[in-house]
């Protein structure tokens, strides 16, 4: 677990924080407004890390943040005792406990002594999670320099067996993983280590995560890359990362003791250059540029992502490889086939030496992979088939070459070419292999919408400067003109404009931008200038959390790539016993059949088991689902839908039944006021408690309401007690009164009649109560998506079921079924989430039903969780924190039939591969085992395999490319 040491917090920031400590903590809300650090302080137990030092809210909120929106993504933690001078178990200072904590928690005044909190250093544990590396692909980290732990004071009370810290969140980028057998040996691994949890692996984008609740990582990589062979490569984590040139000055950089305030890790990736991860709410990459720590330091040039960077250093090394492999088997070919002199003992002592060469740098790196596979994990893998062959031919063709020195040749000779050629053209397929699966990658990536350079508005001179996009700090302002792209998520300050968001979205259509209107990086600015203010930098903002879910869903697994999975597993041992079979057949019939001598028999055995053992490949087998997947989950992102899971994609081909939600689903979700009613005289003094009961929801219908009154002028007043209650309204107190808004049945006053609010409009209420009685009620209409007629009529002649549930009123909601030309039936209303989540539940109990659940996000969590699918309707940035399975990034319900047409297209060309691999292995081992009459594959081109079998199932899935969804 990484550690940050803050050594010299000021006793004035030190008492700003105890001071916020004395009262009542509630895991609701936090005394702190910077919104990342309320992830850690919220449910670890601890104040943010800048101590109450830099009050910045990323977000562009002014105020405590809630809490409550982090829940789903840690356990609660509570502070154990505290006591005077006892600061690591504060809430202020760090360490925490494992136990849940209450609804609220008290901490007495005076606990929190300056002295004791300000004296000394205070371990504050660093978040860890993946973040996108800007390194150059040639660079390697050589050496970190982090901060030990300080020794922490720990309760009495607290059994330190029990404690159980968070986990850290690790991803590794592997070189050396080749096929389905290797990522199979790899998670193996990784999952019987103890320490180790949640692992996820992935072949085509040659990375594993894993949540690791040990100490040292450093000791763990290394112990797996001596068992499995390969090369890993650790992503930068700990906030942002910022490469940095030092000018020859990085290894006495890394000697230094105390890392500027705010650095969390420095890593030397060579002589000229570090990798510095820091902590964006507390030091800026511009302030961390012209920190004395860094003398004349530079900004690195801009790199490649991680994932592509490690993919391309792992294609340059099997290139280069592969390379030195032609080179050097030119002469040993040439010795073989040209018409030369005879000169055999010069020319096999050439060759001898040559293929040597081949066999211990080439092919060398297959047995350490190999012996380690078996030895530790118990796994047989495709590299020891290649071990066994090439070995065998050698082997062979060095004890011929004795016989030949001592002037007793074999009948048979020698064959270096084979075992030669056979190493080149495994380099050859994999070389290729890689390329393939690297282009592939890269022709998806949404990471390349990132714009590299912004337009940077001095806050007080005014003047422009572009500026690198890796040097925004929060609340920067930047300037985009026409026909610029919008370099990260953030708020217009200034100017009106048109914005393309379809890069992002995939919706074609312009959307206007103005003032206090929120923009999306990667989308494209049309007729007018805007200036916009950061709320997102770069590493976070809209096109980076999009590239993480779409990363997150390719390395998943669904049910079909497990079997395929399981299959590979068996297939290497399966090929072993049927060259093994081969031999003793062919050995057999040589003795037997053809009357030869013992070694020629087994010679010529020999040579068919070799072709049997290369020629088959599982590549094809292991790469038919998640090929398929990286380029559904690309497609499906260019087209404003993010998979979350490949579940999700495998599954929505067999969808049987649509619920929708109403409100912001099938509607637009803008509501506005049609009518209105008041049951007091002065109904002037109920607007101003109304808008200030209103204001701060984020509910479609309070957002109508609150703009309403806005409208009319109205100021807000101040109400105390605010609780939104899901489903049904928000309740408070107002000049000692408790006054409720929502639906008339949670008001308790559903007898009520109001002739102005006539049912037949169709429209949804909104009533207002104080101290039970009915006060006002407003009456809201909202209008159909354009496109959601069309859509629930193409599902229908899909024969695929559709219903309605909604919080709304029975009137509404009718109407809106009606629209759409949806049985009664079907149609629920006045639903609270639980009643929601209760309907998903019952419709999937029937038999063999697949439950695609559509909404919103608004009291959806629940039913979007339940059902097979859940279908997250977002029209804003903030995607990642969806329980859906999906997301739609633009407001059109067709993404409904992209999700189904794409799951359909993923299982046509799953199935293809999978018959293709059959095929090819099938009629490949005949041929190779010489099943076949007068046709067979020579041992020397069996290694040309990996290509013949992996090419079609790469080119299939890129196909998927040029197709219109």
């Amino acid at each position: 677990m990484l550690w940050l040491r803050v050594q010299s917090l000021s006793k004035s920031v030190c008492s700003d924080v105890c001071s916020d400590l004395s009262g009542t903590v509630s895991p609701g809300r936090a005394v702190a407004t910077a919104d990342e650090d309320l992830k850690g302080s919220c449910f670890s137990g601890r104040c943010p890390k800048e101590g109450g030092r830099v009050k910045v809210d990323k977000f562009g909120d002014s105020s405590g943040i809630d809490c409550s929106r982090y829940q789903h993504q840690q356990p609660a933690r509570k502070t154990s005792g505290l006591k005077v001078d006892d600061c690591s178990d504060r809430t202020s200072c760090g360490q925490n406990s494992s136990e849940s904590i209450p609804p609220t928690k008290h901490i007495e005044a005076g606990t929190c002594s300056e002295a004791s909190c300000c004296n000394g250093e205070i371990p504050i544990r660093s978040s860890s999670f993946a973040a996108n590396s800007s390194a150059p692909d040639a660079f390697e980290t050589t050496k970190t320099h982090s901060a030990a732990p300080a020794a922490g004071n720990i309760d009495d009370h607290v059994d330190i067996e029990k404690r159980s810290f968070l986990s850290e969140h690790v991803v590794l980028y592997i070189q050396g993983m080749t096929c389905s057998g290797c990522e199979g040996k790899l998670r193996k691994l990784l999952q019987s280590l103890r320490l180790i949890s949640n692992v996820k692996t992935s072949l085509v984008l040659a990375q594993a995560e894993f949540d690791f609740d040990g100490v040292d990582i450093a000791n763990l990589i290394n112990n797996i890359e001596r068992k499995t062979g390969f090369t890993c490569t650790r992503a930068a984590q700990g906030g942002d990362v910022l490469d940095i040139i030092v000018g020859g000055n990085a290894q006495a950089l890394a000697t230094k003791q105390n890392l500027p305030f705010g650095v969390t890790d420095l890593a030397v990736l060579d002589r000229n250059f570090v990798r510095v991860s820091y902590d964006p709410r507390i030091v800026g990459a511009r302030d961390l540029l012209s920190d004395s720590f860094f003398p004349l330091a530079k900004l690195a040039p801009v790199a490649a992502p991680s994932t592509i960077a490690s993919g391309r250093a792992h294609v340059r090394a099997t290139c280069l490889m592969t390379l030195l492999s032609v080179l050097l088997i030119l002469p040993v070919l040439i010795l073989a086939w040209a018409p030369f002199p005879k000169h055999d003992i010069l020319y096999q002592t050439v060759s001898l030496v040559l293929a040597t060469i081949i066999q211990a740098v080439i092919a060398g790196p297959f047995y350490p992979r190999a012996f380690n596979a078996l030895v530790f994990l118990g796994t047989v893998e495709m590299d020891l088939l290649v071990v066994l062959s090439t070995t065998t031919a050698y082997a062979y063709s060095v004890v011929a070459y004795a016989y030949l020195v001592a002037g007793r040749p074999l009948l048979t000779g020698e064959f270096f070419e084979t075992s030669s050629l056979l190493v080149t053209l495994i380099m050859v397929g994999r070389s290729v292999s890689a390329f393939a699966r690297q282009r592939a990658v890269e022709s998806i990536s949404i990471e390349s919408l990132q714009t590299p350079t912004a337009l940077l508005v001095g806050k007080e001179s005014g003047q422009v400067q572009e500026i690198d996009v890796r040097l925004l700090q929060y609340h920067d302002i930047f300037r985009v003109l026409p026909d610029m792209p919008i370099v990260t998520d953030g708020v217009v300050t200034a100017g009106q404009s048109e914005v393309d968001e379809s890069l992002v979205t995939g919706e074609s259509v312009l959307v206007a931008k103005s003032a206090g209107v929120s923009v999306i990086a990667g989308s494209i600015n049309h007729s007018g200038t805007l200036t916009v203010r950061v709320t997102r930098l770069p590493g976070e903002n809209t096109i980076n959390t999009i590239g993480t879910m779409v990363d997150e869903a390719q390395s998943s697994k669904c049910r079909t790539q497990g079997i395929a999975d399981r299959f590979a597993g068996y297939f290497v041992p399966f090929i072993l016993v049927i060259a093994v079979l081969v031999f003793a057949i062919w050995a057999a019939v040589g003795k037997t059949a053809r009357h030869q001598s013992a070694t020629v028999a087994c010679i010529n055995a020999m040579t068919y088991a070799i072709s049997a053992l290369i020629v088959s490949c599982p590549c094809a087998i292991g790469l038919a689902v998640p090929m398929v997947v990286l380029i559904v989950g690309g497609i499906g992102a260019k087209n404003g839908l993010i998979f979350k899971s490949a579940e999700a994609i495998e599954n929505a081909r067999n969808i049987s039944h649509v619920i929708f939600d109403k409100t912001g689903t099938l509607t637009q979700g803008k509501l506005s006021v049609d009518a209105e009613e008041y049951f007091v005289e002065d109904s002037d003094s109920l607007k101003p408690m109304i808008l200030g009961l209103t204001m701060n929801s984020k509910h479609p219908v309070s957002c109508a309401i609150a703009s309403h009154l806005k409208l009319l002028d109205v100021l807000p007043s101040q109400v105390e007690d605010l609780v939104v209650v899901p489903g049904s309204g928000i309740e408070a107190t107002w000049n000692g009164s408790f006054i409720r808004a929502g639906n008339l049945d949670w008001l308790g006053d559903s007898e009520s009649t109001m002739p102005e609010l006539d049912a037949s409009l169709g429209l949804t209420t909104f009533c207002v109560s104080i101290d039970g009685a009915v006060v006002a009620v407003y009456g809201l209409r909202d209008i159909l998506r354009p496109d959601a007629i069309d859509v629930v009529n193409l599902l229908k002649k899909r024969s695929i079921d559709i219903s309605i549930v909604s919080g709304d009123t029975k009137e509404a909601v009718h109407s809106v079924a009606k629209q759409l030309g949806i049985s009664e039936s079907r149609v629920r209303f006045r639903y609270s989430p639980g009643d929601k989540q209760a309907y998903v539940k019952e419709t999937l109990a029937r038999k063999n039903n697949v439950v695609l659940f559509c909404g919103d996000g608004t009291n959806d969590a629940a039913a979007l969780a339940q059902a097979s699918i859940g279908l997250h309707m977002n029209e804003g940035t903030d995607i990642a924190q969806s329980a859906a399975d999906a997301v739609l990034m633009r407001p059109s319900l067709s993404g409904i039939v992209v999700l189904i047409d794409l799951s359909k297209a993923f299982y046509r060309r799953v199935a293809f591969n999978f018959a293709w691999a059959f095929t090819y292995n099938l009629f490949a081992i005949l041929l190779a085992a010489g099943a076949l009459p007068h046709a067979r594959i020579p041992p020397q081109f069996a290694g040309l395999g990996e290509i013949v079998s992996v090419l079609p199932v790469i080119a299939i899935a890129m196909q998927l490319r040029w197709v219109k969804f």
